[in-house]
């Protein structure tokens, strides 16, 4: 199948790191795999997806729906095209925000439609909706497959579409699959935990901002804390990765979602995002999302911008108007890992606007749902320093790793 995908500039290099032995519902060995990458060296990295021969046997003979994108890649092949190939009957594609194709604005509503190679239907879990898919489609399903490269932030919605997914298995007795693949944030945890009364379509569990597993350990977690659909359980097997560990540096092949085009982004999203809940444009729009921030109002600065509209970013914040701000697109990769996340950006934008008597936050409460509490927006307000607000979450992360530790796959 062909497919349309962002090509995501390489910022770090993979690391080798040894294979790790713990699964669930596969086995793994010292050796290489061969699977549709051919024979694979072993210091690098093997998707779940690629281990072909672990989990098409027991998809076999079953109706199985796919909950991918356009990241659903294994060397230069779809994941679909993998199980079509395997002889797989694959009967429905659930989309996630942005699309299967991945060509889809940030909040964008999806239509359902039918693929045009395959026919096979794509029913949208972002369309406005429902993020819940119809009793219609779950009738006619025995398996749900989840492959799709998340970035491990707990406002990127991916997980969230994957735990709805997991819920609807739960109501209507269906069984569940994550063929796993790499955190690129998986090396820390860091942020406040999801306040609850605060859940929303960018946030649904109390977890970290930063939480540090990949979708395989999330959907154990998930299921292991009883925190599916009435405190209940799926039937959830998990196809790991090989060769790879939390510490990895893991360089995705495909955009994620188009905001995101390099590795930099990626690495700077859990200290932009928040941006989203305020009047500052964080880049979209420009060659830099997620690496720049700005607004007319700012002063003193010397980097100047102008979003557009352009694809992925049709009608970005402060459209066609010249921003004033700071650039980030050049600050060093390491460096930005090992700050985790940083809040220092978000108030000095807030302290320059307020001093000038302009708005920062948005009217809504997106920023409090980003954040996934409001106890960080009023520290800010009070004058408290990043390292102040970022002290205290810092028990409740080391409560957090200590309760996700029985659910990793991966050494960390």
């Amino acid at each position: 199948m062909m497919l349309m995908w962002l090509s995501l500039t390489s910022m770090t290099t993979l690391n080798s790191c040894a294979a790790n032995k713990r699964h669930v519902g596969s086995t793994t060995t010292d050796q290489p795999v061969t699977s549709s990458q051919g024979t694979v060296s072993s210091g690098e990295v093997i998707l779940g997806a690629a281990r072909t021969d672990q989990y098409v046997p027991l998809l076999k003979g079953k109706r199985v729906a796919l909950l991918s994108n356009q990241t659903g890649m294994v060397g230069d092949k779809h994941t679909l095209d993998l199980m079509l190939e395997k002889g797989v009957n694959v009967v429905t594609i659930f989309s996630p925000e942005h699309g299967f194709r991945g060509n889809a604005d940030a909040g964008e509503h999806v239509s359902s439609s039918i693929d045009e190679k395959t026919g096979i239907p794509i029913a949208s879990l972002y369309d406005g909706k429902s993020p819940m898919p119809s009793k219609q489609v779950m009738d006619g399903i025995d398996v749900i497959v989840t492959d799709i490269q998340d970035v491990g932030l707990r406002f990127y919605t991916y997980y969230v579409t994957m735990i709805n997914l997991m819920d609807a298995a739960v109501t209507y007795g269906k069984q569940f699959m994550v063929l796993d693949r790499p955190n690129p944030n998986g090396m820390y945890v860091d942020g406040p935990i999801l306040d609850m009364t605060l859940k929303s379509g960018v946030g649904r569990l109390p977890i970290p901002t930063v939480h540090g597993m990949t979708l395989g350990e999330l959907a154990q977690m998930a299921n292991g804390e009883r925190w599916l659909k009435d405190g209940k359980k799926c039937d959830l097997t998990v196809i790991p990765c090989q060769n790879y560990t939390h510490q990895t540096r893991y360089t995705l092949p495909i955009a994620p979602s188009p905001n995101l085009p390099n590795m930099l982004a990626i690495y700077l999203y859990p200290s932009m995002c928040y941006f989203e809940g305020t009047t500052v444009s964080l880049g979209r729009g420009t060659d830099w999302p997620f690496q720049v921030y700005g607004h007319p109002d700012m002063t003193g600065y010397d980097f100047e911008f102008i979003p557009t509209s352009r694809f992925g970013a049709k009608t970005p914040p402060q459209m066609d108007k010249l921003c004033h701000g700071m650039d980030l697109h050049n600050l060093d990769a390491e460096e930005v890992i090992a700050e985790g996340i940083n809040l220092s950006y978000v108030i000095d934008a807030y302290r320059n606007l307020t001093a000038g008597g302009h708005q920062f936050f948005l009217k809504s409460n997106f920023f409090d749902l980003l954040m996934g509490t409001t106890r960080v927006r009023e520290m800010i307000a009070e004058g408290k320093t990043a390292q102040e607000i970022k002290a205290t979450w810092q028990a409740d992360v080391e409560l957090f790793k200590a309760q996700r530790k029985p659910y990793l796959l991966y050494d960390e």
